[in-house]
Formats: structure tokens, sequence, C-alpha cells
């Protein structure tokens, strides 16, 4: 979890709990799109 504080920022910046929501869903997805751009492609060989 360190490492994603430490990137992300580790805080909401912002004080209305709609917009912290919002925040929240994009330090998700940008987790998400880093997860994604780390996996290797894989395909299957079929002999």
């Amino acid at each position: 979890m360190f490492p994603v504080k430490k990137l992300l920022g580790g805080t909401l910046n912002l004080r209305e709990h709609n917009v912290q929501l919002s925040e929240t869903y994009v330090m998700i997805k940008i987790l998400n799109k880093l997860t994604e751009l780390g996996m290797p492609n894989t395909k299957a060989i079929v002999e």
C-alpha cells in the first residue's frame, strides 16, 4: 500500500464528499491502468 500512497499522494485533497468520491475513482482508474501496462501480453500457441 505504501507505493500506492507514495505514487498517488496518500490523502484526498478536496473537501466535499461527492468530489472526494470522484477523486478516489480517478485514483483507482490510474492504478488499474498502471497495473494493465505492467502485465505481459500472452497468446495461446496451438499446434
